[in-house]
């Protein structure tokens, strides 16, 4: 059987080939726009082996030393629709990168957004072999997972091992060098669409660079805007972009659910554009500068001039109040954030000891959302901003940027993968006797 994980492996090389060059670029690939940033890696800190399971040595510290951004086109719902407009426009931000980083950029990490991601729950058990834990005993315990039945089309884009138990001591996060006789293993597996993944291979190769890495956009927007607490005792992190709102949940430090749903600022924007008669970018200008959620009575009074170009005089001089414009909005991202609501409850994630939910992407920074969305998700909600990294210029440290700052952590402290693993060829199980697991009830 030949190896399934080449090409991820193959990534991961030219992950560590750019650790070694010391400079690596992030690259969130959205609807609305394309974020681009330049990493810089200091070598002195570099540790070869790191406590986390897996051989994926090189965390390393780093700073930001160049960013870009450019309106993004030829994407729609996170995913590419027009290679060429998509292609210009990669190269637009990652020149703007560069210009500022004053260095040239060869290894680009990517996350999406669109793809249709599913996610899976998978466990599975073998013996140890010498009685203490081993590198081969977790790449076994691993193989002996049984893999769904995902259908053609789909690719894997994450497989960690997320819970390992030792002759039913469960929680483990690293059981290597305990003694023990069997190994259990709880995975998460998250598949995409695979032509997704070759659009944006295809779209890099014209760019002159090369692919170290592809994430979830869900999971990198996770890693950057939930505090430490969060990601360990259980919360959702819902980024909401221009074209879709993907989900994640993390738990123990480990995602082990994500999903998207195919609805995002956008269409805010068109339901506005639509309602009012006016063009998409005089709606975009007005949702940013005047939208909101919650109306109140001063807002009848709030009157918004709009102008346009279309040669009818009083079409193009007319004023609505802000109310009107709220009564536009706020039944879209009623019906965005319902939807997610319906995504989490099928994933169980009421069964979570913690459900803290936290709203990040730049559809988060629209006023009175935290409120909304608390009446909708009954739970504690905060909006998520990413995380401080050294050298992100201010313009960058929005929850717009969140999957950015998320996917520049996992270039430089990548969690493991199921390819970080030396799985000698003969070793993939023929037949495995395993179940996939729910383990929220199971395990937690």
């Amino acid at each position: 059987m030949t190896d399934p994980y080449a090409s991820q492996r193959a990534m991961r090389q030219m992950r560590r080939a750019a650790m070694q060059r010391g400079v690596i670029a992030a690259l969130d690939i959205g609807t609305y726009k394309i974020a681009a940033l330049v990493l810089k890696l200091e070598p002195e800190s570099t540790v070869q082996d790191h406590p986390g399971i897996g051989n994926m040595a090189g965390q390393a510290a780093f700073r930001v030393i160049g960013a870009g951004t450019t309106r993004s086109r030829g994407v729609r719902f996170g995913e590419v629709s027009a290679m060429a407009e998509t292609e210009s426009a990669i190269r637009t931000a990652l020149q703007a990168a560069q210009k500022m980083a004053q260095t040239r950029v060869d290894h680009v990490m990517v996350c999406l957004s669109g793809g249709n991601v599913r996610s899976y729950g998978l466990a599975g058990e073998t013996e140890v072999e010498n009685g203490t834990v081993a590198e081969n005993d977790i790449a076994c315990v691993m193989a002996a997972c049984e893999m769904p039945d995902f259908g053609a089309g789909r690719d894997v884009l994450h497989a960690q091992p997320i819970n390992f138990a030792l002759d039913h001591r469960t929680g483990l996060s690293d059981p290597r060098g305990q003694s023990g006789r069997m190994l259990a293993c709880d995975m998460h597996l998250l598949t995409v669409d695979a032509s997704l993944i070759q659009n944006v291979c295809n779209c890099l190769k014209r760019c002159d660079v090369e692919l170290a890495g592809i994430a979830s956009s869900a999971y990198s927007a996770g890693m950057a805007s939930l505090v430490e607490d969060e990601q360990e005792l259980g919360a959702a992190c819902i980024d909401l972009g221009a074209g879709s709102a993907s989900v994640s949940v993390f738990i123990k430090k480990h995602m082990i659910y994500a999903d998207s749903v195919r609805m995002g600022g956008a269409h805010v924007t068109s339901d506005i554009s639509k309602g009012l008669q006016i063009d998409f970018s005089t709606a975009e200008r007005i949702k940013t500068v005047h939208g909101g959620v919650q109306a109140t009575s001063m807002d009848d009074r709030e009157m918004i001039a709009l102008t346009g170009d279309s040669g009818d005089w009083e079409k193009d001089r007319r004023s609505v109040s802000r109310a009107e414009l709220i009564g536009i909005m706020r039944p879209r991202i009623e019906e965005i954030l319902e939807e997610v609501r319906a995504r989490l409850d099928a994933a169980g994630f009421n069964h979570l000891p913690s459900q803290q939910v936290v709203l990040t992407g730049g559809g988060s920074q629209v006023p009175g959302i935290d409120s909304l969305a608390a009446r909708i998700f009954g739970q504690q909600v905060r909006l998520g901003r990413p995380v401080r990294v050294r050298g992100l210029p201010q313009a960058a440290s929005g929850p717009a940027f969140s999957s950015a700052v998320g996917l520049s952590l996992l270039a430089t402290h990548p969690q493991d993968e199921w390819w970080d693993f030396d799985l000698p060829v003969d070793s993939y199980p023929a037949r495995s006797l395993k179940r996939a697991v729910k383990w929220f009830r199971d395990h937690w």
